[in-house]
């Protein structure tokens, strides 16, 4: 370069490099632009974009004469704006030097003496937080290296970020990255030296970036596809024409496939058709549908199929359910009545009254639609994840420590896939166990972070202070696991309070704390003697027996009337439960933003609150049931193994047999819970000519035997599903 005598080529720097051979001129943009005595007196397109190549000669010799404060070198252009300041350096020493640029107006340059800084308030709590660009720790200190912003007070930012998103995102789309301020927050960064380029963001450069928008959805959805040429074949004016979904358009049927017989009738989705059934607006949509099942005689309909992601919810009697179901074809089922119901809900019916189990079934029936939702939603962020393995070795014994030093290994990205390898676990068999060795980390995991010191209570449990592990990083380590854990194919945490939700959510200022959200006993004492207090004279004792209290949290004020106990309580709340954890609630928000999982969070938080604040569903046969598909050669009697199989779940629930459904599960799929998820690939049932039944993990497909009768079929079951467990057990 002409001006800083530098051979570098680093445009994040020193801006664009460029060489011109007609006038046997190199020159980094950079230092160009911050020349003190040039200035652009073209257009444009004259000269180096707008700085006439007569006018670069002449600053060059004029920098000549000047000596560099920094390097003690000659060719310094740059020169402190400051009065009386006679300081000159060349643009990379002050970098080095920890000089301001401003990139605007003017662009103005000052020392590091007499540069501009942000203003400290004497009650800033000083400590460290997130960057939330890098997400490293960033330190409250008012230093070169670090910028506050002027929006948010506490959003603090590494120098080197907030360059490289500048340079990223452009005038356009640079701005706060926690609460979005644009005009505030671009006028303070420039002001403080950071270059904001005046173009579109990187990514909207990119040449034909959203072509895929561009393209219409070709493809059949229906469970059962009837065209023989594949899902995508589409002819128009047949049978084969592909019809959208009125409402999404992005789900498709061949017209065949759902018995439409032309292309002016409408088609939904099952996806809209759940959402306008629940919000009451598809209940004529849902009678025509009802009447057409009536006229089938029993007979479920084979050419319109609910995708997995919404399965059809069909009454039936305990051994037909199954039959029933959209999954496989029968006919002639029948009604249930009460005797034929499940044990549970015959214990549930007798106990309570009809409307009271109604209302547990339909919050039960809401919370497994939500949790469909969630898997589709997680499906979504799923696509982010790599083939490209990341693998951790862990010891099960140990499972907190090697889980954190798996994911702060420099190699690790959630966007990788995790294979686990259990460093104390000498006869897994790495070819058939790598996802059950996955399921079961993560559970072990989960259930230590739910037992953790970053969480107090006992059910729905809040962060705890833990000063520990905050300098620790662990709250932000813990929110990413738990991220992980859910496009990966982990548990659900369930252990959330709906506070801890709601501020995750919503925001800390928008939840109101309960008394139940208070793990400490004394505090907890302390607030219902105020709370219950019957007298101003009794109100006013207890605050004086526990004034120490009322100070440290910032709640000490005189009561003149009874009725002030109401928004003291209310105040020690928010204090204990919410502002008491600030600084470990945004760690924690930090790491639940990896891949994306807190921002679905924030757009569906009904769906999400779920499987955070409610425990997952306790296993029955209906749901084992429904979790398989179940497919067989054209020789073989599909209904009849299906009412073995059922049977079999039934007789497992009811605890006639040695094995439980877990196992059953974890035979299968490598795991004993149904994940967030979901499964991948989904699990089916094959029905085949051999032995004994097989779980093969990598296909989660259960192939059983066929029988001639139900004992041997059960006794097969147990045989082989106990001894390979105990095997790997042991």
């Amino acid at each position: 370069c002409v001006l800083c005598g530098r051979t570098d080529d680093c445009p994040e720097k020193y801006g664009e490099k460029r060489t011109y051979l007609k006038y046997n001129l190199t020159v980094h943009y950079y230092c160009l632009l911050m020349s003190s005595g040039i200035w652009q007196r073209g257009e444009e397109d004259e000269g180096v974009d707008g700085f006439l190549i007569t006018d670069i000669k002449k600053e060059v010799n004029r920098a000549a004469k000047l000596k560099c404060n920094i390097c003690k070198k000659k060719g310094a252009s740059i020169g402190c704006v400051a009065p009386k300041c006679k300081r000159s350096y060349h643009f990379p020493c002050g970098l080095q030097r920890e000089c301001i640029f401003q990139f605007m107006e003017d662009f103005r340059s000052y020392c590091w003496e007499h540069r501009p800084v942000q203003e400290f308030m004497d009650k800033e709590p000083r400590g460290a937080s997130q960057c939330t660009i890098c997400l490293d720790l960033v330190e409250h200190l008012p230093v070169y290296t670090v910028l506050k912003s002027p929006c948010c007070k506490n959003a603090w930012f590494h120098r080197e970020c907030l360059q490289y998103q500048a340079l990223s995102a452009g005038i356009f789309f640079f701005r706060c990255t926690v609460c979005n301020n644009k005009d505030k927050f671009q006028k303070e960064m420039l002001r403080m030296g950071i270059h904001i380029p005046e173009r579109d963001a990187s990514w909207e450069l990119e040449e034909n970036a959203y072509q895929d928008l561009l393209l219409c959805y070709q493809h059949c959805d229906v469970k059962r596809c009837l065209c023989e040429k594949g899902r995508d074949y589409n002819e128009p004016d047949s049978k084969w024409e592909i019809k959208r979904c009125q409402y999404c358009g992005s789900r498709g049927t061949h017209l065949a496939c759902s018995s439409m017989r032309s292309w002016e009738e409408n088609w939904e989705c099952m996806e809209c058709r759940s959402i306008f059934s629940t919000s009451g607006k598809y209940s004529k949509q849902k009678k025509r549908a009802w009447a057409t099942s009536e006229k089938t005689n029993g007979t479920t309909c084979l050419l319109e199929e609910p995708s997995p992601k919404s399965p059809r919810q069909s009454p039936g009697s305990p051994r037909s359910f199954l039959l029933q179901s959209p999954k496989i074809m029968c006919q002639n089922s029948s009604p249930c009545s009460h005797r034929e119901l499940p044990a549970s809900n015959r214990m549930t019916m007798s106990l309570s009254p009809v409307m009271s189990n109604r209302n547990w079934s339909l919050r039960h029936k809401r919370l497994r639609e939500q949790r469909r939702e969630v898997c589709n939603i997680l499906k979504e962020l799923k696509v982010q994840v790599k083939t490209k393995p990341t693998r951790l070795n862990i010891n099960a014994e140990d499972i907190w420590s090697s889980a954190l030093k798996g994911f702060r290994q420099r190699i690790f990205s959630p966007t990788n896939t995790i294979e686990v390898n259990f460093s104390n676990y000498k006869n897994r068999s790495k070819k058939n166990t790598s996802a059950a060795s996955k399921h079961h980390f993560f559970q072990l995991l989960m259930l230590h972070v739910q037992n953790s010191s970053l969480f107090e209570g006992s059910s729905g449990k809040n962060l705890s202070l833990d000063f520990q592990a905050l300098e620790e990083n662990l709250y932000f380590e813990a929110g990413k696991m738990i991220a992980v854990s859910l496009v990966h194919g982990g548990p659900s945490p369930g252990f959330f309070s709906k506070t801890l939700f709601g501020c995750l959510v919503y925001g800390p200022e928008n939840v109101k704390p309960s008394l139940e959200d208070v793990a400490d006993d004394d505090v907890a004492q302390t607030i219902k003697k105020i709370k219950y207090a019957n007298s101003l004279s009794s109100l006013q004792s207890t605050l004086q027996d526990c004034c120490e209290f009322l100070d440290s949290a910032g709640c000490l004020r005189p009561v003149t009337a009874l009725c002030d106990k109401n928004m003291l309580v209310n105040d020690i709340l928010i204090c204990h439960v919410i502002k008491r954890v600030t600084l470990p609630l945004e760690s924690f928000r930090q790491g639940l933003k990896t891949l994306g999982v807190l921002e679905k969070m924030q757009m569906h938080p009904d769906v999400f609150s779920s499987i955070f604040c409610h425990k997952p569903e306790r296993l029955s046969a209906k749901t084992v049931c429904d979790l398989f598909t179940i497919h067989s050669s054209s020789d073989v009697n599909k209904v009849e193994g299906a009412n073995f199989w059922t049977g079999y779940l039934e007789d497992v629930e009811s605890g006639e047999s040695v094995v439980t459904l877990e196992d059953i599960l974890l035979f299968v799929t490598g795991s004993c819970y149904i994940p967030s998820i979901g499964f991948d690939p989904e699990p089916t049932i094959k029905f085949l000519r051999i032995r004994y039944p097989i779980g093969n993990r990598l296909l989660n497909c259960l192939e059983l035997p066929i029988t001639k009768t139900y004992q041997q079929f059960k006794n097969k079951m147990e045989f082989t599903i106990r001894n390979t467990l105990r095997v790997e057990r042991e």
